[in-house]
């Protein structure tokens, strides 16, 4: 077999250009308005409760019907992102989402049941348009760029959770909490309205549809030119089975997403509930919460800005091995080290988890087929966010039983060992489906002729000379 070689020029001058893409800015302005949207409204309730316009039980509620409307809009919109247009399920989830903020800054304070279920509106859109961003960033930007998108997107995010903080505080001194309630909703309402169009509404894939059978550019644009009508359309359990169904073609995406689950309902809520916990009785001291959280924002960061320059040879393994580098976090809650030592190990989790998160995502939008898409990312949320209430609620009660040391080893231990059993399953080292060998074809004995049996076996024939030519 020759060998190609490919040059790295023009390349890496596409992956330069996403940033310099107006459609690609256009995704990005709207992916990151709604993330700071979803990270400002607990903050914000936050600060009504310092407030005294809601009390404590009252949060508890809002955000608890906020996350069930984003669990049961996850695989609705997953759903809906594969049967309809991409663009339109961003668009009408955004709008809901907007709709719903000021609802909560006039209720606020009047009836935390009308913020209840505002909340839910507002986390149902929530829900609904993750998966269909993740579908329409494989509809707007092209494959060999992708890997750089997702780098710059999930920098927006870290450095808006880095930031906002300090910006929303500084804001609540000078205007009422419901003006950034109804700030929230702007943000909405630009993640609705600014994302451009992607390709239209994705092929329709029959059941069973095999990924090693890439869709050309000629089918892709056949199957977006037909109509599907609505006796076509299979129900909607039928629909996500289907995508249950791709996502289970994937060994190596069961695999990563167990070993992600995993680490989220034990690493991160140990982190969310002890380590306030570790910082006042240990350090005696809330500016160490502060600085860890701080400091893992900062190598969350710096692990975006890596991966957008950095491939792996093993993107697979080298994903799950910054996913297990998230044990430092829990190990480092459990011995009594000092703060920097804990500090340095929350930043080297934040590198780690954003070199596990950009190749996942990307890895994701290469290897689905494109009209299962959201379906599958649809589950990865469902199951990665869906759980980590659990685990949350689970952390506590242990520590009290158990001891919080025990607790903290066996999170420790989980963060470790779900990685490296998932780098075990087949196509993890790239994550990418393994590609069996091709069978090999027998070649066909050639049929002598008389004359070439007359001639005898030193002469070459025809059939000879046929021979030869395969070789």
């Amino acid at each position: 077999m020759t060998a190609i070689s490919v040059s790295p020029g023009p390349a890496s001058t596409g992956r330069r250009a996403v940033l310099r893409d107006p459609a690609f800015l256009r995704l990005w302005t709207g992916t990151t308005a709604s993330g700071l949207g979803t990270w400002a409204l607990p903050f914000v309730l936050g600060l009504a409760v310092l407030d005294r316009r809601l009390s404590g039980v009252g949060l508890g509620l809002v955000l608890a019907a906020r996350t069930v409307g984003f669990l049961v809009a996850v695989p609705v919109g997953g759903v809906l992102a594969d049967r309809l247009s991409r663009r339109r399920v961003v668009l009408w989830s955004g709008l809901a989402a907007a709709s719903a903020s000021p609802v909560l800054a006039v209720a606020m304070g009047r009836s935390t049941v009308v913020m209840a279920l505002a909340a839910a509106v507002m986390g149902a859109g929530q829900g609904a348009c993750r998966p269909a961003f993740q579908a329409l960033t494989a509809e707007v930007v092209t494959e060999d760029r992708r890997q750089r998108a997702n780098a710059a997107i999930t920098l927006a995010v870290r450095v808006t959770t880095l930031v906002a903080p300090a910006l929303v505080a500084l804001l609540a001194t000078v205007v009422e909490v419901g003006s950034l309630l109804f700030g929230i909703g702007v943000l909405w309402l630009l993640a609705a309205l600014v994302p451009p169009p992607g390709r239209g509404r994705p092929g329709r894939a029959t059941p069973g549809h095999d990924q090693a059978e890439r869709t050309t550019p000629e089918r892709a644009t056949s199957e977006r030119a037909t109509p599907v009508g609505r006796a076509s359309r299979a129900g909607f359990v039928a629909e996500f089975t289907d995508g249950l169904r791709e996502a289970r073609r994937h060994p190596w995406f069961l695999g990563g997403l167990g070993a992600l689950t995993a680490v989220i309902a034990t690493g991160y809520s140990a982190t969310g509930v002890l380590l306030p916990l570790v910082s006042r009785d240990r350090y005696g001291t809330e500016a160490v919460l502060a600085a860890v959280l701080t400091g893992y924002a900062v190598g969350a960061l710096a692990g975006a800005v890596l991966v957008a320059r950095w491939q792996p040879a093993a993107r697979g393994w080298g994903a799950l091995a910054g996913l297990a580098a998230y044990a430092f976090a829990p190990l480092s809650l459990l011995l009594d080290v000092p703060a920097v030592v804990l500090v340095t190990a929350y930043v080297l989790a934040g590198v780690g988890i954003e070199l596990f998160n950009v190749p996942w995502f990307t890895a994701i939008q290469r290897e689905v087929h494109p009209d299962r898409l959201a379906r599958v990312s649809s589950l990865d949320f469902l199951l990665s966010y869906g759980l980590a209430p659990v685990g949350l609620a689970l952390v506590a009660p242990a520590a009290d039983a158990f001891g919080a040391p025990v607790v903290l080893g066996c999170c420790a231990l989980v963060c470790l060992v779900a990685p490296v059993l998932a780098a075990r399953v087949p196509g993890a080292r790239d994550f990418s489906r393994p590609t069996p060998a091709p069978t090999p074809t027998p070649t066909p004995t050639p049929t002598r002729s008389r004359d070439d049996a007359a001639a005898g076996p030193g002469t070459a024939g025809p059939g000879a000379t046929g021979t030869a030519r395969r070789r």
